[in-house]
């Protein structure tokens, strides 16, 4: 039965969770323990910002995605109207969906289907996202010729939070990198870009050394989401080739047109990670609350104070904390969380 793969499949997801490894490398292994299951023709993976949903890394099975198909990918996962995208698939309860689920008349508009999949002689599609504690870590995508069985769901929905699970724990590696000179892209109202300042170049062969045509689908992911909200602008953080984060931001030149969108690329600071590796370690709300207290360089009994606490409460918590990053003092907490940072006072 496939309950009894699931529960093997779980337990070596948590011994490569265990590993140390890096996010490619964890999802390149994790891909040998699902395809044993869910067989597919091709099959790409992606780890996701845990704030907005966009693709932060991208791992390949076996057989790649052709390079050419990319940009019609990243068109259909971020240009509105696709079915089942991961920033769609992060909002619902159910992590696992198959398109053929969908109804007839959207099928027939999908982009992904028509203009990806059949010319590559496939069909069928199921898409997951891997998703721990309400946050949504990584995501996949398998296609074949051949239907996806209720069974073959069953098992990919059963594994998804292990595989989350394992995915945050990935994260945290190569948190704090330096290097990298800012870059500057104007994108034009056609999605293209119009101008760049010299540094762009070097980003676009760092983030292309990873997936061919991959800094063009980070700035189409951005300069859409910058489209789409109210205030005109929008940010993700993506991984590099060497495991580091990118913190890429667009904005609209003027609020209230689309003709021209400003994206900055850059070597994400401590401030921007200091979310994402706070979710990372698995803190709770409180928990994170008492950690920001700590990196300003308060006392227990100010941050006791300050969020309405007994200061006994807040050793418990600071307790919990340490236990979660592995470390012992306050110094050593903020030097885990922001190396750049002073350590402040056990």
């Amino acid at each position: 039965m496939w309950e009894g793969r699931a529960v093997g499949a779980r337990r070596e997801i948590a011994a490569l969770a265990a590993a140390g490894l890096g996010v490619v490398e964890l999802h390149r292994a994790a891909i040998d323990v699902v395809e044993r299951v869910v067989p597919t023709d091709l099959t790409c993976w992606a780890s996701l910002d845990p704030d907005t949903a966009v693709i932060s890394t991208m791992t390949s099975g076996p057989n790649p995605i052709p390079a050419e198909y990319e940009p019609l990918l990243a068109a259909c996962e971020y240009g509105g109207g696709e079915p089942h995208t991961f920033a769609e698939l992060a909002r619902r309860p159910e992590p696992v969906a198959r398109l053929s689920d969908v109804p007839r008349r959207e099928v027939a508009r999908s982009g992904r289907l028509n203009e990806v999949w059949r010319p590559l002689g496939l069909g069928h599609e199921l898409r997951a996202v891997f998703r721990v504690d309400g946050t949504c870590w990584a995501a996949a995508g398998m296609v074949r010729r051949g239907e996806f069985t209720d069974r073959e769901v069953g098992f990919v929905a059963s594994i998804a939070p292990a595989l989350a699970a394992a995915t945050r724990v990935a994260a945290r590696t190569g948190a704090h990198r330096a290097g990298g000179e800012p870059a500057i892209v104007v994108v034009g109202p056609d999605g293209e870009p119009r101008a760049a300042t010299a540094a762009a170049r070097t980003w676009r062969e760092e983030l292309d050394a990873i997936a061919p045509g991959r800094f063009a689908v980070v700035l189409r992911a951005v300069v859409t989401g910058a489209r789409a909200a109210p205030s005109g602008t929008f940010r993700a953080r993506v991984r590099d080739a060497s495991g580091g984060w990118v913190l890429v931001q667009a904005g609209r030149l003027i609020a209230e047109d689309d003709r021209e969108t400003v994206v900055t690329v850059e070597r994400a600071s401590g401030g921007e990670l200091l979310g994402l590796l706070l979710a990372a370690y698995g803190l709770t709300a409180r928990e994170r609350e008492v950690c920001h207290e700590v990196i300003a360089g308060r006392s227990t009994s100010d941050i006791a104070a300050r969020l309405t606490i007994s200061a006994h409460t807040v050793q418990d918590h600071l307790k919990s904390v340490f236990g979660k990053v592995d470390v012992r003092s306050r110094g050593e907490l903020v030097a885990k969380l922001r190396p750049e940072e002073h350590a402040a006072p056990s």
